[in-house]
């Protein structure tokens, strides 16, 4: 990568805030994108900025940096924290590193210089699959297995996942535009205000409706509606 890495700052201490946005300023490689002190306003945040990684403290009010961690889907994450207890969590959430403070600026140099050989590899060879938490436990999706994506019944909050297989997962507390950020552009589509659905399952279509190859449990054919609001990006996706 030649380009520098844009990287987010969480601490709820301003001081100890402050003193990692000079050491990241002092990183010809890294660009500090935005500094947060507060858990709430950076989860407010994130969806409208453009990032490459995290660096988080984990104690803070409201909510831990492991917390904020996982709500990121997949987006790397460096840890710098005063509490070694935290460690092993950290590493089971797959973070890039953990940094214990008073941060040294050679130490963040190495972190950095992990996350950019890990980014560089992510981009040559992009991830098959999604970590995410269901009604299952912690799920490893693989996006060639994802068949469609539906509003779950039971709380519009959440989203059930049907697999090609017919097992299905809950997917907890997701929204489908974190979904489309997450899932390859070329191979799903929202087709309307409910469900999202994978190109490769797209048998036939008409104006308004989609027959695919799936089954039901009564032996016939799955059929979507194809809703006028995201009907012209079906049509560009399938290259009609």
């Amino acid at each position: 990568m030649n380009t520098k890495l844009k990287c987010l700052l969480l601490d709820d201490e301003l001081p100890g805030l402050t003193y990692l946005k000079m050491l990241c300023e002092q990183i010809s490689d890294l660009e500090v994108v935005k500094a947060f002190d507060n858990a709430s306003t950076f989860l407010r945040e994130v969806p409208k900025l453009e990032f490459d990684l995290c660096i988080l403290d984990i104690e803070m009010p409201e909510m831990n940096g492991l917390q904020i961690a996982n709500l990121l889907n997949g987006k790397p994450v460096i840890f710098a924290t005063a509490y070694k207890e935290y460690a092993a969590e950290a590493f089971d959430l797959n973070a890039l590193d953990y940094i214990r403070k008073p941060i040294q600026l050679d130490r963040l140099k190495q972190a950095i210089d992990k996350a950019k050989k890990q980014i560089s590899l992510s981009i040559l060879n992009p991830k098959s699959f999604i970590q995410l938490n269901t009604n299952k436990g912690k799920a490893i999706l693989y996006f060639d297995k994802i068949a469609y994506i539906k509003t779950s019944e039971n709380d519009s909050r959440d989203k059930l996942v049907c697999l090609f297989d017919g097992e299905e997962y809950v997917v907890k507390n997701i929204t489908f535009d974190k979904l489309r950020e997450i899932l390859p552009n070329k191979d799903f589509c929202r087709i309307n205000k409910q469900e999202m659905l994978a190109l490769r399952a797209v048998q036939v279509f008409s104006f308004d409706e989609i027959t695919t190859g799936l089954f039901s449990n009564q032996g016939k054919k799955i059929k979507f509606s194809l809703s006028e609001n995201y009907r012209n990006e079906f049509l560009q996706k399938v290259k009609i």
